[in-house]
């Protein structure tokens, strides 16, 4: 049975697994001892430190640490695993998610999803980044790496979720954000005040970035402005890469090179730089990657959904020396924010295009652990002494964890989010015995703003064509 021990003004309060956490477990700054658990095919107890940070793992019953810690977790042998960071999202696009899909990666853009987007309004943003940082708790990731608009109400939902992440504005940006000057001069206008207004916050959790959206979208002497702005404030910067056959091949149109030489000739590839999807890319290319530095998120489930029908060259990239990372991309194009989902995906895919031996579990653990934490500069992907508590406890009982012959193979082959318990991030337990606070009001609010979001473009095409 799992126990939960509160010590509180010397007042000791049990609670067990069918019962709610108390709510001052949710509080931040409090030290917390993870007893029971199965870390690395051993029986081990956690203590972390009122800053957040891992001070000591020892054997369960060599000592006791109960007297110091002021919540005690009692895991009851579940699995503890560091928890997981998503490279590549835009996270308000919850609200979107089922609203076009199954159809070409074109088309679903330009038709559909931009016009909506042109409806957005700052609350939409919050309460679809709110619905999306809960689905990301329950899954058990606590990192991401997001690109969208009005991205200051982005900040104000991951500060509340006390989820981790790099936020970056979308470029160029849409109708809705705009103020009616030169939409280039806005744009860098936007990205320069969000990333003075993310520093002002002075939170560790949160860092700013920059993201031109693709080599399609800005011009070139956007990018290379975004280029240099990241370089001389080492900021990330947040692209889109050779996704679809269709990119690539407008790019040597338009500029006469491909998008990875592009990019670099305006001097955004580097060891800053989160490159999504790199579907198309060559063998050349992949070295120039890992040349460069580049991090490389792999979208498996988005890429299939979407048809750009060619996996990323993900063992190409390996042996150039790239790191590469994992990623649910947006719930338009995916539709959900379970990494693990994208786990087991991103591994039959790769197996499925090339060889069986391609992209083993371990590798795609790391992925989704180290390499992503690696990627943001936020955490670092494991669990040892020393570094922020970023860990999830998930279930020895669930049905897809029996038997277990390798913790690592059940995790990414047999489980979904559902099989994680507890989620903590910097030490803060954001979820426990699948309990996230204030999680009804998220999804009732969340399905109020997507309704009104469809109502006022519905409203505005019907204007328009009338």
């Amino acid at each position: 049975m799992l126990i939960i021990t509160y010590r509180l003004k010397h007042i000791m309060v049990v609670q067990t697994q069918n019962c709610a956490p108390n709510q001052e477990l949710f509080n931040p700054g409090r030290t917390l001892l993870i007893t029971n658990t199965n870390l690395n095919g051993k029986q081990s107890d956690i203590f972390i430190d009122e800053s957040g940070i891992i001070q000591q793992i020892i054997k369960t019953g060599s000592r006791s640490l109960h007297n110091e810690a002021e919540h005690i977790i009692d895991a009851d042998g579940d699995f503890a695993f560091p928890a997981f960071t998503n490279t590549h999202t835009h996270s308000a696009m919850t609200l979107l998610r089922g609203y076009a899909d199954d159809m070409y990666l074109e088309p679903w853009l330009f038709e559909k999803i931009f016009p909506l987007e042109g409806c957005l309004q700052p609350d939409d943003v919050y309460w679809g980044t709110k619905l999306a940082c809960l689905e990301m708790i329950k899954s058990g990731t606590v990192a991401f790496n997001d690109m969208y608009f009005f991205m200051e109400d982005t900040a104000r939902a991951v500060v509340e979720s006390g989820m981790k992440a790099v936020l970056s504005y979308s470029i160029p940006l849409p109708p809705c954000q705009l103020a009616g000057g030169d939409p280039v001069e806005e744009g860098k206008k936007t990205t320069e005040k969000f990333v003075r207004y993310i520093h002002s916050l002075e939170n560790p959790r949160i860092k700013p970035g920059v993201a031109p959206h693709s080599v399609y979208l800005p011009s070139r002497d956007e990018i290379e402005w975004y280029g240099r702005y990241a370089e001389e404030n080492d900021l990330t910067l947040h692209i889109h890469l050779s996704e679809t056959k269709t990119e690539v091949d407008e790019c040597r149109q338009r500029q006469g090179i491909r998008p990875p030489k592009y990019l670099d000739e305006c001097g955004c590839l580097s060891s800053r730089t989160i490159a999504a999807h790199c579907c198309w890319l060559n063998l050349d290319e992949c070295a120039l990657l890992g040349e460069r530095g580049v991090h490389a998120a792999y979208n498996p489930a988005s890429n299939m959904k979407l048809s750009t029908r060619r996996a990323m060259p993900y063992s190409a990239l390996i042996n150039a020396g790239v790191n590469v990372t994992l990623a649910t991309d947006g719930c338009s194009s995916n539709n959900n924010h379970d990494l693990l989902e994208d786990a087991r995906v991103a591994a039959m895919l790769q197996k499925y295009q090339y060889l069986p031996t391609t992209l083993p579990a371990h590798e795609v653990y790391n992925m989704m652990t180290k390499n992503g934490a690696k990627a943001l500069g936020l955490g670092a992907g494991e669990i040892k002494v020393g570094v922020p508590a970023d860990i999830i406890l998930v279930s020895r009982k669930n049905v897809a964890n029996v038997p277990v012959h390798n913790p690592v193979s059940n995790l990414i082959y047999s489980l979904t989010g559902s099989a994680v318990r507890t989620t903590i991030c910097n030490g803060q337990v954001l979820m426990h015995n699948r309990v996230v606070p204030g999680e009804e009001d998220i999804l009732n609010r969340a399905q109020s703003a997507a309704s009104k979001l469809v109502d006022r473009y519905d409203e505005r095409e019907n204007s328009t064509s009338s």
